[in-house]
């Protein structure tokens, strides 16, 4: 059979690769897309214990067929950190979640969600900043963060996250916007506005969206730092995997 085998992040660093076309004998599980790939790829034989494998868009498990033709990835754990394609002009025709590859315009993303009958709009930005957690006071200074993600998935994800929201709290309108590609120190990677008839609920919204984004949401994050070396940010297993 033939599959379509898209690797994020660290695992591609693994492949040499993001992408490969393969042929698997079937009928195949995805437990034997792993010993296949453990044959020729023994780079990613750490990587397993943490990594998600989804097939089609969903998380899959190891037992779980493969069909001809399925697109498979392979999903490090995300950044913990933080529908694609260009939009029509206009706030109100802009989606409520939405995968950028320019800077986002704070104003335009609170345009989505303002309503005369919200009496409370709350913005919240993430912004890349000059240093990493992971890394002691005296290690390199971070320069920008290179942001990835299967789109297919993540705008699913965030979808799901937005109407999760809104069905919860009467009135409530959420909008989620993730840039990707390069980032410099100090702009924003992440807008996320929240508007609801009362500010607890607008903020208990936005602490949520943003929550649930670092753990549930296929984004990846590479750090360059100004000694010339650059490394991911893998912290948070993707919710819902196996």
């Amino acid at each position: 059979m033939r599959l379509r085998l898209l690797a994020f992040a660290s695992a591609g660093d693994a492949l040499g690769t993001g992408e490969l076309e393969l042929e698997l004998p079937g009928p195949a599980r995805v437990a034997d897309l792993r010993s296949w790939l453990d044959a020729r790829y023994p780079a990613l034989a750490p990587l397993w214990p943490r990594l998600a494998v989804a097939v089609n868009g969903s998380i899959a498990r190891p037992d779980d067929p493969l069909a001809d033709g399925a697109e498979v990835a392979l999903l490090p754990p995300v950044s913990g950190g933080s529908g694609s394609g260009e939009a029509a002009a206009g706030a109100a025709t802009r989606p409520r979640v939405e995968l950028v590859d320019a800077p986002i315009d704070p104003q335009e993303v609170i345009a989505r969600v303002a309503s005369p009958a919200c009496g409370a709009v709350l913005l919240f930005l993430g912004t890349v900043r000059d240093h990493s957690r992971r890394r002691d006071e005296a290690a390199a200074a971070v320069l920008k963060l290179t942001y990835t993600a299967y789109r297919p998935m993540a705008c699913q994800a965030l979808e799901r996250i937005a109407a999760d929201l809104e069905r919860a709290t009467d009135g409530l309108r959420v909008a989620i916007v993730h840039r990707l590609g390069e980032i410099p120190v100090g702009e924003p990677s992440v807008a996320i506005a929240t508007a609801a008839r009362h500010r607890a609920a607008a903020y208990d919204a936005s602490r949520q969206a943003l929550e649930r984004l670092k753990s549930e949401v296929p984004i990846w994050k590479l750090e360059h730092y100004s000694d010339g070396n650059a490394a991911w940010r893998e912290e948070e297993p993707l919710a819902g995997t196996p």
